[in-house]
């Protein structure tokens, strides 16, 4: 054995001990989920049970009774296995393309998300530099960044929706002003901690060194400000899916995830309504995991661990 090999063994067994302590948790809390899930779907349906037994019009008992909970056809509260069955049926089982599809509501939704997203960073990041570089604007904007999220999301979007529309604003647009409203707020406030990270003597050597303000932003505050902006990332993409989904509410639309859910809330489509928002969580999973990747790339590009 070489002794890179032997320098890697340990290595291994420390990541492999480190991916199980955290498998474990995650399988016990998924498993009790599951099982409150049946419980709750067996006591949200009772009444329901009842009356479909009732119909029937034959002897029953608890454990049909029980049985019957489980699996109607248009529960209160599906199982976990009847959302499984809708989920893959609303994915696998249809063309891309379907206005049926999952998968097409969800690239819907994602591209209003995306956009969103961008927007929001942008506009976060260029009220950070503002904000740290001009005391004017730390006096009188930032209250008014921390003001604009106490205004209910819900309350404001049907006003984004009717103002856009009427300059010829739709599709894709309303929604993506809805997530840059919601993911700008995280990053701007994010990257003024960051950007305000740097220790007094670091300012003070660049100082002694002639560096202008661009230098300093540059070579110092921008690099000191990473470690604070890809948290701030992550919570923005997720804000960003809300902000899509909820801008779809309003709207009437056809298409996207907010119209999944609105369908079947309005047609009392329990199963397909659930199997939407587990594409929702899917969605911001994906989209967190895929800003890790990125996180870990660049802390890998500037020498750290990945």
């Amino acid at each position: 054995m070489t002794a890179i090999d032997a320098g890697s063994a340990p290595t291994r067994q420390r990541v492999a001990r480190r991916s199980g302590g955290r498998t474990l948790p995650v399988l016990t809390v998924l498993i009790v989920l599951i099982a409150v899930w049946y419980v709750g779907a067996v006591f949200m349906n009772w009444d329901r049970a009842i009356r479909q037994l009732d119909r029937v019009g034959e002897g029953w008992g608890v454990v049909e009774l029980v049985e019957m909970t489980l699996t109607l056809d248009r529960p209160a509260l599906p199982t976990p296995d009847q959302v499984a069955v809708e989920l893959w049926n609303s994915t696998v089982g249809q063309p891309i393309d379907s206005p049926r599809s999952l998968v097409f509501h969800a690239s819907v939704t994602m591209s209003s998300t995306l956009v969103g997203f961008v927007l929001g960073t942008l506009l976060g990041m260029l009220l950070a530099i503002g904000i740290v570089h001009v005391r004017t604007l730390d006096r009188s904007l930032m209250p008014w960044v921390i003001a604009s999220q106490t205004i209910p999301i819900l309350a404001i979007a049907p006003m984004i929706v009717v103002v856009l529309g009427n300059i010829g604003f739709t599709g894709v647009g309303p929604k993506s002003v809805i997530s840059a409203y919601l993911c700008f707020f995280p990053v701007t406030i994010g990257m003024v901690k960051g950007l305000r990270s740097p220790e007094p003597m670091q300012l003070d050597l660049m100082r002694t060194y002639s560096a202008t303000g661009r230098q300093v932003l540059t070579k110092l505050r921008w690099p000191a400000s990473i470690p604070f902006l890809f948290p701030s990332l992550r919570i923005g993409i997720s804000l960003a899916l809300v902000g899509a989904i909820v801008g779809e509410l309003p709207t009437g639309a056809q298409a996207g995830i907010g119209a999944r859910l609105l369908l079947g809330s309005y047609y009392g489509q329990m199963t397909a309504l659930w199997a939407a928002l587990l594409i929702a969580a899917f969605l911001a999973i994906a989209s967190i995991a895929v800003i890790g990747l990125v996180e870990a790339l660049v802390r890998k590009s500037r020498g750290g661990h990945a």
